[in-house]
């Protein structure tokens, strides 16, 4: 292990790299999703073939209340054949800026709360080898209920959504169980347990602190869509 060159603090970071894209192929268009392939070429002038699916992006919320409980719907998710546990959350709309506003409007339409405080658990993507799905995840906490916004009607997965509680303890004993797997809970879970009892609350980034990943997204959208083959916008 000796030889293994030892990052630093300030070097553990994701770096930004494209390589070239020669051409750009819509394979599929979906209703939220396009099936695309790229050719890139790579450092030693060869070429590859990469398909993946274009993704708008999303937020998810872990509710928190007073007693350490956390909010979770209960929701079918057809392509698995599941009805998992799972954070408030959803995608991001074209033109959406603010990832804040995307995440309470999300808490008020799927379980009917608001929250006080605010503050960003983590950011992550969900599966980066054929996805292009950025996600954060924000901590809330100060619950009061709430309506649903106006003109949002309930449909589909939706209508058929249990709103429950769970302790944070509980949720975290099931996670490593094995018997709750939608991804954004289990990342935001574990972190908001791994903040809660290490004392970082305090430090977490604020609600309205710089996303780079959908940064360089709009960047390589403009990109693709300059090649052809995928014109809606993201």
């Amino acid at each position: 292990m000796s030889e293994l060159r030892i990052l630093g603090p300030d070097e553990v970071t994701d770096e930004v790299v494209g390589w070239p894209v020669r051409s750009h192929t819509l394979l599929g268009g979906g209703l939220v999703s396009d099936f695309v392939r790229d050719e890139v070429e790579t450092p030693d002038g060869s070429v590859m073939k990469r398909d993946y699916l274009l993704h708008p992006g999303a937020v998810g919320v872990i509710a928190l209340d007073e007693a350490e409980r956390v909010v979770v719907v209960r929701q079918l998710r057809h392509p698995v054949g599941f009805r998992l546990i799972e954070p408030p959350a959803g995608l991001i709309d074209a033109g959406e800026t603010s990832w804040l506003a995307v995440a309470q409007r999300e808490l008020a339409e799927e379980v009917e709360f608001a929250a006080s405080d605010w503050r960003v658990l983590v950011d992550y993507m969900t599966s980066p080898g054929c996805l292009q799905e950025t996600l954060r995840v924000f901590l809330a906490r100060g619950l009061s209920r709430v309506g649903r916004p106006e003109g949002f009607v309930v449909e589909h997965e939706e209508a058929d959504m249990e709103v429950c509680l769970v302790g944070l303890d509980d949720l975290v004993d099931a996670i490593y169980a094995g018997r709750v797997q939608n991804p954004t809970r289990v990342v935001g879970a574990l972190s908001a347990y791994a903040a809660l009892r290490s004392g970082r609350v305090d430090s977490l980034r604020a609600a309205d602190a710089p996303w780079p990943a959908r940064s360089v997204k709009e960047a390589r959208d403009e990109r693709i869509r300059a090649l052809g083959g995928e014109t809606r916008p993201r």
